[in-house]
């Protein structure tokens, strides 16, 4: 779950991270009225979960609250990406002496933490790993023993820090990861984090990824979710309890077992097709569990074909076929289906859609078959 950028700056402030003075404003008039509170310049910026806003025309700076408000009516309703701006923050516009990059996130293949800082602040650090990646320093955490001093002080080195700054610094790095683990994060970052017209350290945006598994122990973070940002499908998805992640293709599989969804992915490529989504019904799914990923497969309008590919192991196979008849009694289907069921109760599922009799629906015994099957099919639709 990613956070906007004034959502996280307020985590941010929580640990005592230095941050500009701002507020939220959901119309021109609360902009003007938040830039008068203020004083001063400020900036005006739009308030989205994609990267670009600036290219975009989405932040923008005003002199007078009159600016603002016409800055805020130009930003408001824009699209941005396929993200619509629904709100802008405005900020305390600070002097930038120099820009910095702070962040702290997973590292994977050393399975554990990673706090970067680059000196290349303001930008992407995607694009700066790319064309110079050693002007990113790196420091990996043990998370047993937290991070340590002298590994800030190898930031603050590497990136050529003022030494009147380390002390800041430190604190500001400290309470960035401690905010990082104890958000339970896959990201925390601060781009740029600036040294402003006093020469003080200053977060002036932010952003923060919570790790989707943990929010059960976070329910004031999974109040934060902003559901108007992602597709509808993945929101009707989460709420019934299942995995699914929207594709750009247009094959819809539905696997139980995430490691067998991505397998049933990689071969509807190796057939030259693409896959619509990803989705996981997860074990010991019920019918009404099935119907309803049905439902939010076929609910894309990219999908072509249709690609079941169930190992009955806690599912049942039975179970599983119900729930196709189930969703293909409430949604009317003219789009080719294939299913391949194996394991648990398999002879009987196969024994109830076949006496279902259901037009467009063949089935496979090996999931190479299944796979070669649903490409054909969706590339004749």
């Amino acid at each position: 779950m990613n956070l906007h950028e004034y959502q996280s700056k307020a985590r941010f402030a929580e640990y005592g991270i230095p941050i500009p003075r701002g507020k939220v404003a959901h119309s021109p008039q609360q902009a003007y009225e938040i830039a008068k509170e203020l004083g001063g310049p400020v900036v005006v910026k739009a308030q989205v979960l994609t990267g670009g806003r600036g290219k975009a025309g989405g932040v923008k700076l005003a002199q007078t609250p009159e600016e603002a408000e016409r800055h805020a009516d130009a930003i408001l309703g824009m699209d941005i990406k396929d993200h619509k701006v629904l709100r802008v923050l405005v900020d305390v516009a600070s002097p930038i002496q120099k820009e910095i990059y702070l962040g702290v996130t997973n590292d994977r293949a050393a399975r554990r933490p990673l706090i970067m800082a680059s000196a290349e602040g303001g930008m992407d650090i995607e694009e700066v790993n790319r064309v110079a990646p050693e002007k990113i320093i790196r420091e990996h955490i043990d998370p047993f023993l937290g991070l340590r001093d002298y590994q800030i002080r190898n930031l603050a080195y590497g990136i050529e820090l003022p030494r009147e700054l380390w002390k800041p610094f430190m604190k500001i790095a400290q309470a960035l990861y401690r905010c990082y683990a104890e958000s339970d994060a896959t990201l925390a970052e601060i781009n740029p984090l600036i040294i402003d017209g006093e020469g003080q350290l200053l977060a002036v945006d932010g952003k923060m990824s919570i790790d989707d598994n943990a929010l059960f122990r976070h329910p004031d973070l999974a109040e934060l979710r902003d559901t108007s940002a992602e597709p509808e499908a993945e929101t009707r998805a989460r709420a019934a309890g299942l995995s699914y992640i929207k594709l750009d293709g247009t094959i819809g599989c539905m696997v139980n077992g995430a490691g067998l969804a991505m397998t049933t992915m990689d071969m509807t490529k190796l057939f030259g097709g693409a896959p619509a989504n990803f989705l996981d019904i997860g074990g010991g799914a019920k019918a009404e569990t099935v119907a309803m990923a049905l439902r939010i497969i076929l609910s894309d309008p990219n999908v072509k074909a249709v690609l079941f590919n169930i190992f009955g192991g806690i599912t049942r196979c039975d179970e599983v076929a119900r729930g196709i008849l189930a969703a293909l009694g409430e949604v009317r289907v003219d789009l080719p289906m294939v299913v391949r069921l194996v394991g648990t109760n398999e002879e009987e599922g196969r024994a109830l859609l076949d006496a279902a009799n259901i037009p467009h629906m063949e089935t496979a015994r090996t999931l190479a078959e299944a796979a070669r099957k649903a490409v054909e099919a969706a590339q004749k639709a």
